[in-house]
């Protein structure tokens, strides 16, 4: 079953269960040109004009559970869990003091954006006062630098976020080449989608190739 997977430059994270619902909003800002320029005589109807496009945003739940009902190898306690994700989408990095940018993707969904707001509520305790399961809601609003958004028109460019799909023939190396231009960078990919082997990838799978820093 394809899971939902928060990745960044810091590390990644998967969803234990997929969410029941995502809401994904789109805008559209307009001005009035009333408020910039004079308006016509007689005419009663100020002109509205195209502003730009507002960021998209994404909102989603996620439960976090440590009763031991969903299927694990591992049952991981859950504030080790929420640990782990807000180091992915929270934790600020380096000398900017601001989180990474993260991709959202699952299914058809290819999201980038930047966390907005995070709230987490538990819901099972067991006699200790250690919760063992949460509802965490969260939100995002699209993220591109001003280099992505130059680059847009040129797919190709290593300096963009990839998300493609494994198919049979396909190894990693030569993915990495066509992407970077570079086949050395495997490793790093590999490391960045969490595989267990670059030599058995299943056909379908959707790799998360980051950006050339």
């Amino acid at each position: 079953m394809d899971k939902l997977k928060i990745l960044s430059q810091e590390g990644a994270y998967i969803a234990m269960l997929n969410p029941n619902s995502l809401k994904h909003g789109y805008g559209i800002d307009y001005t009035n040109s009333e408020c910039n320029n004079r308006q016509a005589q007689g005419n009663l109807a100020p002109k509205v004009e195209l502003k730009g496009y507002k960021s998209e945003k994404l909102s989603f739940e996620i439960i976090i559970d440590a009763t031991g009902a969903v299927d694990q190898l591992i049952t991981i306690p859950v504030p080790v869990q929420f640990k782990l994700l807000k180091s992915v989408i929270y934790d600020y990095y380096g000398d900017k003091h601001e989180p990474y940018p993260v991709i959202i993707t699952w299914g058809t969904l290819i999201f980038k954006g930047r966390l907005t707001s995070m709230d987490i509520t538990y819901q099972l305790f067991d006699s200790y006062g250690i919760p063992l399961r949460a509802t965490v809601s969260l939100s995002f609003d699209e993220y591109l630098t001003d280099k992505e958004k130059e680059k847009l028109a040129k797919n190709s460019s290593p300096d963009l976020t990839h998300i493609v799909e494994f198919k049979a023939g396909d190894t990693l190396p030569q993915l990495c080449h066509k992407i970077y231009n570079d086949s050395s960078y495997y490793m790093d990919v590999a490391r960045a989608n969490q595989l267990v082997s670059v030599r058995q990838i299943a056909p379908g799978t959707r790799l998360y190739f980051p950006p050339l820093i």
